[in-house]
């Protein structure tokens, strides 16, 4: 579990494809980590296999690089990174579980006084178009956003100087692929209306007024 704060901006030092599977190289100036940590690249939780000087490794499944964008890396990219949240740290961003739901484009970048909006493009997944609402949490590359407005086709966020500032978002262009990772609360409420109820019956806004949670 992470909660979507950079902790560093590291470099991508290789990308070894092991057939559908691959070893990513990483260097970092994060404390050194541990053999089997859980690590966040750009929003994607991996585990660290093995430590190199200067950074470490980490693996990568299949599942992992048709998802991602990391299968694309390339030596000296920029990537976000964040070690797992330990019991008692501070949640300053929204909780992150570092499982990547999608790719999504960077459609425009607009200076708004010191920050920058972001429209972002809808994913090509309907089921995930249901979790993005207006002051809902998104997190993009691993870094935990505010939802600002919601279209069909887009949705937008707000860029603040100093995420622009201490993650690789300064060097982001338009048509830029970007992990999305939904807000696991959206999950559970899109799955619970997907089932229904006990009864057979529909998850609406007349059974939540029926159950006293809406007047």
């Amino acid at each position: 579990m992470f909660t979507g704060l950079v902790q560093d901006v590291g470099r991508i030092s290789r990308l070894t494809m092991l057939g559908t599977e691959a070893e990513i190289g990483v260097t970092t100036t994060l404390p050194s980590s541990e053999i089997g940590e859980s690590i966040a690249i750009n929003g994607a939780c991996l585990s660290v296999t093995r430590l190199d000087r200067g950074g470490f490794t980490a693996f990568a499944s299949a599942e992992t690089l048709a998802v991602t964008g990391l299968g694309t890396a390339t030596a000296g990219m920029g990537v976000n990174l964040e070690r797992a949240l330990r019991v008692g740290d501070p949640v300053g961003g929204h909780f992150v579980a570092g499982h990547v739901d999608a790719t999504v484009s960077l459609q425009s970048r607009t200076r708004i006084g010191e920050a920058e909006r972001w429209r972002i493009g809808m994913p090509a997944d309907e089921s995930l178009r249901g979790q993005l609402a207006p002051k809902g949490s998104v997190a993009l590359d691993g870094v935990s956003l505010t939802i600002n407005e919601v279209s069909s086709d887009w949705f937008e966020v707000m860029v603040i100087p100093i995420t622009l500032e201490h993650t690789t978002f300064c060097d982001l262009h338009v048509g830029t692929m970007l992990n999305l990772e939904t807000d696991v609360l959206a999950k559970y409420v899109a799955g619970q209306l997907e089932r229904g109820t006990a009864d057979g019956g529909t998850v609406d806004m007349n059974l939540l007024r029926r159950t006293g949670f809406v007047r």
